[in-house]
């Protein structure tokens, strides 16, 4: 079965963005690139929310030609919006539908791995529904302050087990967690 893995910036204080949905907190470096790159590598599906497919694609199909670039541009993106009527970023596939049921369809179905990028709403309302595998939270030591939880509208624990630890020369630390 498919794996859904969640890969999400957050401030040391919990935050994925600020309270504008600013991300000028994180300055990426060559750690947190290779990161990406190799990520990129282990997925061939992406899932998004509409306000991260939105930046995502406004931003991607005119950034300078890379391996990340390559990527996000040609891999599969299934978008979940009840608000969009059309995505034309490369290889989007919008769903109207309900999510939970739609990734549950993904994962059943042959494949690799998915990979959930921003899109917090989306994969806290997955975690609900018990469909994330992996949680891959790169926490960057930075305060901001105020913005916007990683985490929302959780109704209950959920146990997590450590997988893996990743520090960056940058301070960065990556963490991944997996389903007890």
């Amino acid at each position: 079965m498919r794996r859904v893995i969640v890969s999400n910036l957050m401030s040391l204080d919990g935050f994925f963005e600020g309270p504008n949905k600013e991300f000028d907190w994180f300055v990426p470096d060559e750690g947190f690139l290779e990161y990406a790159r190799k990520l990129l590598r282990s997925v061939d599906t992406i899932l998004f929310g509409r306000t991260t497919y939105l930046h995502m694609a406004a931003y991607w199909p005119h950034a300078a030609a890379d391996e990340i670039a390559d990527k996000m541009n040609h891999l599969p993106k299934v978008v979940f919006s009840k608000a969009l009527q059309k995505v034309e970023w490369n290889h989007s596939r919008l769903v109207h539908g309900d999510a939970a049921e739609e990734v549950l369809k993904l994962k059943q179905m042959p494949g690799g791995d998915m990979v959930i990028l921003g899109s917090a709403a989306l994969a806290s309302s997955l975690l609900q529904a018990g469909l994330i595998d992996e949680y891959r939270i790169i926490i960057d030591p930075i305060l901001i302050g105020a913005g916007h939880p990683l985490f929302q509208n959780i109704k209950g624990k959920l146990r997590l087990k450590l997988i893996s630890t990743q520090t960056l020369s940058s301070g960065v630390v990556i963490l991944s967690y997996g389903r007890v």
